[in-house]
């Protein structure tokens, strides 16, 4: 099948060692989402499980890129990060972490953090001439593999503040696995670091547990909307920044919020600071 295109007219995606196009992944299926070409015919069987759901439930991905467009550029401008770990970045689209944060100050350093081959393909092709922007292959729950990768190292100085992202990738862990990896992120960031969250959020309760049904039956297998309460829980041992814990069109809303999302009661999003 190698070099076989799909019907998206997308060759590339064929030529990726390590792919198992019987699963859904859910970097393709965000892909395909926001538009992009990167999926396969399974990817876009588990997201049509999810619209017949509920027709809106794209909007979760297209606020939440939003939302980073948004939180990017505080960052860097007011709170004055210059080192940015991404967990769980995704396929390359329109307006990346380190693009948004080299248009204030083109000297930030980016990490990117996926366990998707096809997104550490496609990543690395992207930074290939990037000095300050690395893609690394690790796993969210296991906080050594990002923070003990000889790559990073080289990037990321542990001993002065950073930010880590974590933006709609959480939601993708088992209760058994989430608190703990959380745990283990906020404990290897240096004092006066950042954590940036955005989550499903599980408070319309009847749309989000038909929404996370199509996740867990519907063909991706994970996607889990979780309370306020179990939200707060992440935070534990950090002081949360203004506006605090809020519905993520609420975060710092700008000309960039679509005020009339129709998923504004599903996606939450907060910032924290580890004291010191």
């Amino acid at each position: 099948m190698a070099g076989r295109a799909d019907r998206t007219g997308n060759a590339s995606l064929y030529s990726v060692p390590d792919i198992d196009r019987t699963k859904a992944s859910i970097a393709r299926v965000y892909d395909y989402i926001l538009g992009g070409k990167d999926h396969f015919e399974v990817d876009r069987r588990a997201t049509d499980a999810m619209y017949a759901v509920d027709p809106n439930a794209g909007h979760l991905a297209r606020d939440n890129r939003n939302f980073l467009r948004r939180a990017v550029p505080y960052l860097v401008r007011d709170v004055g990060i210059r080192q940015i770990i991404d967990i769980g970045s995704g396929l390359p689209t329109v307006g990346n972490v380190h693009e948004i944060a080299h248009r204030i100050d083109r000297n930030i350093r980016v990490v990117y953090v996926d366990n998707d081959p096809v997104v550490i393909v496609h990543g690395r092709a992207l930074l290939s001439r990037e000095n300050t922007s690395t893609v690394i292959a690790a796993d969210a729950r296991i906080a050594e593999s990002i923070f003990d990768d000889p790559d990073v190292a080289e990037l990321i100085d542990f001993d002065e503040p950073l930010a880590v992202i974590a933006a709609s990738v959480l939601h993708h862990l088992t209760d058994d696995d989430v608190y703990p990896a959380v745990e283990a992120i906020r404990e290897r960031l240096s004092p006066g670091s950042h954590m940036l969250i955005s989550h499903f959020l599980d408070d319309d309760e009847d749309r989000a547990k038909a929404l996370e049904k199509a996740f867990l039956e519907g063909g991706l297998g994970t996607g889990r909307f979780r309370t306020w309460e179990d939200m707060y829980r992440m935070f534990e041992g950090l002081e949360m920044l203004e506006p605090g814990l809020v519905y993520c069109n609420d975060w710092h809303a700008d000309r960039l919020t679509p005020t009339d999302s129709a998923v504004h009661t599903l996606l939450a999003a907060g910032l924290a600071r580890k004291p010191g």
